[in-house]
């Protein structure tokens, strides 16, 4: 998975990662309580993308914060909708009320995604400073769960 988002965050654009990441930082990261975290391999056991959600630091337990990845060149595959809809059924028997998510809004294909699971635009954070100086603005989306 490290790999995978590795060459995401490379790629540029799409996250607001700068910095790579490493499988221990993953492995911390799945030990969050309540994390639920869902990967898609194609039949050779080659990740393809994998999608995690965790209670939001700000908005309280009952919402989740999610984050999506998809193997560049490998989106457009139902990747995503398999994804989600794992993660929906997850999020509701885990007790979470909706889903929330921050897109950049420059990320097209992620905003498109998104929009595309029924995700409602709520707001927006503008001018937004990533670790490398670059800033963004990003697009608060909902799904209610």
């Amino acid at each position: 998975m490290a790999e995978l988002l590795n060459e995401v965050i490379a790629q540029g654009g799409t996250t607001a990662m700068t910095r790579p990441v490493t499988g221990a930082e993953l492995r911390a990261w799945m030990q969050t309580e309540r994390a639920i975290w869902h990967i898609a391999e194609d039949a050779g056991g080659t990740m393809l993308g994998f999608q995690w959600v965790e209670p939001h630091p700000k908005l309280g337990a009952d919402v989740a914060q999610i984050a999506s990845f998809a193997r560049p060149g490998r989106t457009r595959l139902g990747i995503g909708s398999a994804l989600f809809e794992a993660t929906r059924a997850a999020c509701r028997g885990t007790g979470y009320r909706w889903i929330n998510a921050e897109i950049r809004a420059d990320n097209e294909g992620g905003l498109i995604y998104y929009q595309s699971r029924g995700f409602e635009t709520y707001g927006h954070i503008r001018d937004r400073r990533l670790d490398d100086g670059t800033r963004v603005d990003k697009v608060l989306k909902r799904f209610d769960v």
